[in-house]
């Protein structure tokens, strides 16, 4: 069902000349320059930085819109003793940020509380329930982290009761914004901030460094809570680059070094241990629990995980978020199962350029899971939707290069409300627009997909041959890290590999595929995983083939292996 992947190998003619140069200024192998040139890293100054991401090269905060404007605020309501109110979305980056301006705050004296909205009563972003009650409260001023920057209505209302709301956003603002107290937006109209790729956490963030700067603050007692915002930059999947790259390297550090009790106990549950944490353990085994929280349950739980005050607390909610996990894995095999069967029956979609599927009774916290697999399965951009509370919503997921935040804005008068980035959209409706929505939507990515982004096709960085694989070449490479969106994990290819007679399935359904990689004269090897790939198993065993993969250390092992994690396979002589 898996559509086969296109291979396109990269051309780097056009740098030549600046590889070069830079190769022998650098001192390092063409190979590595042509991938820092990739990232735009075009400079001996810029490599430089790239391989030691500083603190000391983050961005003045106050370059963005309305810093000044909301520090003067946060700054007066700490000086006055009013009640802050620190409100946040249910997802990762919105726990995140919470968790971390609520702890800062907290070691200043700030008389704080923290609201996390129901995802079922309440919805995404900022509510009318929400404000009400920092009303009622006594809450003068509201940080709204991760959310807000659509919340026209509620913002009027909190106008009205005498609350101000400094906003701090990073999804795409329209062109008219809420008239709140102060709004942090790097992509709002009339900002110049440079970094636009900041995570909610990253936004609040950049709001207390001000904070640092206006009050003569220490920086360093801030830096102590990288660690939430490296979680929210690698569980969001915003890039990292610029500014992200530098909080996730020292983010990682104080993961690794000074964890707090609440990530400590998460990770024991998620089975890490007291391994070296990385990017793919956030993305893989932190993130869906601390997400399973807002899903299942309610978001504030994964707060007061953050912010336990003793081990024993940490533990307890570290137990529940786990809990919660493990009923969302059973609830969301069971969507998938049920949207997949349903989509197979659809004979209207058979040929369809987008996926569109609703089910009522569907579980609302799970379908942006369930969108992903099936853009994973039939690589179109893909909606499936649910009802709650008589109001039509769900997610929407995109295949790579597709802006499905633009192809929904296509259809925005059939909506009540969306949100979101150019390749994760939530979305509501009323019940009688979904026929005209599914029409609508269709006709949009039937008019604007291309060719090139029907099929998944894969970046190949470098042909490679076994001799290239040195111990120098594996060590330079890792100073690439920590990868992600924008520096993603350089992809080459293998050819004419020897059958492994030996290789194995593994995994809850055997679904995934374990091999030794050897050229054929080789006298080493290297073990090599393929996720979702068990299809490969017979072609592996019995005759050469070729393989496209990324490297990556495998740190359950002590000491720790490389691996490779392969992308796809196909026989040799293709």
């Amino acid at each position: 069902m898996t559509k086969a992947k296109v291979w396109h190998f990269q051309t780097h003619n056009a740098h030549q000349e600046l590889r070069d140069k830079l190769a022998k200024q650098c001192e390092l192998s063409p190979l590595f320059v042509d991938l820092l040139l990739e990232r735009g890293i075009d400079s001996c100054h810029r490599i430089a930085a790239f391989f030691a991401p500083s603190l000391s090269d983050l961005h003045d905060p106050f370059l963005m819109k309305d810093m000044e404007r909301a520090v003067e605020r946060l700054s007066e309501a700490i000086e006055k003793d009013e009640r802050v109110l620190v409100y946040g979305d249910y997802d990762v980056d919105g726990t995140t940020s919470v968790s971390l301006v609520y702890r800062y705050l907290g070691e200043l004296g700030v008389d704080v509380g923290i609201y996390i909205p129901d995802r079922y009563h309440e919805g995404y972003g900022i509510s009318e329930l929400g404000v009400r009650y920092a009303a009622s409260s006594g809450y003068s001023l509201v940080i709204a982290l991760d959310c807000g920057i659509k919340a026209y209505n509620e913002i009027e209302l909190a106008n009205e009761l005498g609350v101000d709301f400094i906003i701090c956003d990073h999804h795409f603002a329209d062109e008219t914004i809420p008239r709140a107290y102060a709004i942090l937006n790097p992509k709002q109209p009339g900002c110049n901030y440079p970094c636009k790729c900041l995570s909610g956490a990253g936004v609040g963030f950049k709001l207390l460094q001000a904070l640092t700067i206006r009050k003569g603050l220490p920086f360093a007692d801030l830096v102590q809570h990288l660690d939430l915002l490296a979680i929210s930059i690698a569980a969001d999947l915003v890039e990292i680059v610029d500014e992200n790259r530098i909080f996730v390297t020292h983010g990682l550090r104080r993961l690794n070094a000074h964890p707090s009790l609440g990530i400590k106990a998460l990770e024991q549950v998620a089975g890490i241990g007291d391994r070296e944490i990385n990017i793919q353990d956030i993305i893989f085994r932190l993130g869906p629990r601390i997400n399973a929280a807002g899903r299942m349950l309610n978001g504030s739980i994964a707060v007061e995980l953050f912010t336990s005050p003793d081990a024993e607390t940490a533990n307890l909610y570290a137990q529940i978020i786990n809990s919660s996990n493990i009923k969302r894995q059973s609830v969301d095999q069971r969507v998938t199962s049920e949207a997949l069967h349903l989509l197979a029956s659809d004979a209207t979609q058979q040929f369809s350029k987008s996926t569109f599927l609703f089910n009522r009774s569907w579980h609302k916290g799970v379908l942006g899971i369930v969108a992903s697999r099936l853009v994973d399965m039939y690589y179109r951009p893909t909606v499936v939707l649910t009802e709650t509370n008589g109001m039509v919503s769900g997610s929407a997921r995109s295949v790579v290069g597709f802006d499905i935040y633009d192809a929904i804005s296509e259809c925005a008068d059939l909506l009540e409300s969306y949100g979101g980035h150019k390749q994760a959209v939530g979305l509501t409706m009323m019940p009688d627009k979904i026929e005209s929505f599914k029409a609508r939507f269709e006709q949009v990515v039937a008019r604007k997909i291309t060719l090139g982004q029907e099929k998944p096709i894969v970046e190949i960085d470098a042909l490679l041959h076994f001799s290239d694989l040195t111990s120098d070449f594996l060590h330079t490479l890792e100073s690439f890290a920590p990868f992600g969106p924008g520096n993603p994990a350089p992809t080459f290819a293998l050819l004419n590999l020897r059958p492994d007679p030996d290789a194995r399935l593994f995994g809850r359904n055997h679904e995934h595929l374990k091999l030794l990689v050897a050229q054929q004269n080789a006298r080493f090897c290297f073990t090599g995983i393929a996720y979702q790939q068990a299809d490969s198993l017979p072609l592996v065993q019995r005759q050469p083939f070729n393989i496209c993969f990324s490297i990556e250390r495998n740190n359950f092992y002590s000491p720790p292996i490389t691996q490779f994690n392969i992308k796809d396979i196909v026989p040799a002589d293709t």
